[in-house]
């Protein structure tokens, strides 16, 4: 386990475990899908939890287990460094509270916990609440050249990983697999990717719309 200490003062391995906080009466709720994230209350503040599970075809068979390559290469560790030296960097990103891991032989599991950016939700349900407007497609694209410029590569920028607050401020979260690189070729193909995310939420939904202006909007923003 990792932590911060300014926030962890009793480290314990049980922080990673939705369980063990709903029987504290500390869960106050969590996200729906695959990646879910539980929301509780700690005594420095909300933070979210997210225990790392595989996708694809593979994620069937070992839902929640990793193949062990060594402490420094864990999924956890490495995202909890990143998002350290990201906030380092000046950068939109929740705190790193702590990482876990529990190994047993050849593999292991993992949980991070990060503080909860208060009164932000992921862009898709904003899309879905309507709350989306071209000011704010300026502000994802400025926001997204910020993390590029820092050489920071999301290896999953989607519609589900931006979140906007309250008060109109982009951040961008969930950066397992992510790493820091010299500019080339992966900064198109981030685009890309969250190009097809909006445009699979918009299919998904009838009440989405994002139209080939409000894309434009974002590039635009981002190339100037």
């Amino acid at each position: 386990m990792v932590y911060d200490p300014e926030l962890v003062s009793e480290p314990d391995f049980n922080l990673g475990d939705d369980s063990w906080w709903r029987d504290r009466g500390c869960l106050l709720g969590k996200t729906s899908g695959r990646g879910t994230v539980y929301f509780v209350a700690a005594d420095k503040g909300q933070w979210a939890l997210r225990h790392y599970r595989r996708g694809g075809l593979i994620g069937r068979w070992f839902d929640d287990h990793f193949i062990w390559l060594g402490e420094d290469r864990g999924r956890s560790f490495h995202e909890w460094r990143l998002l350290a030296r990201l906030r380092d960097m000046g950068l939109p990103v929740p705190r790193p509270v702590a990482a876990i891991y529990q190994r047993d032989g050849l593999a292991y599991t993992a949980e991070l916990v990060t503080v909860r950016i208060p009164g932000a939700i992921p862009l898709s349900q904003r899309m879905r609440d309507g709350g989306v407007d071209a000011s704010h497609w300026q502000l994802i694209g400025r926001c997204i050249r910020r993390f590029h410029d820092a050489g920071s590569c999301h290896a999953d920028l989607t519609g589900h990983n931006i979140l906007l607050d309250d008060k109109g401020a982009v951040y961008l979260l969930d950066f397992d697999r992510g790493d820091i690189r010299a500019g080339g070729a992966w900064q198109a193909s981030n685009l890309k990717r969250l190009h097809r995310s909006l445009r699979k939420i918009s299919a998904e939904d009838e009440n989405i719309d994002v139209t080939a202006a409000d894309w434009r909007l974002l590039i635009e923003a981002y190339r100037a």
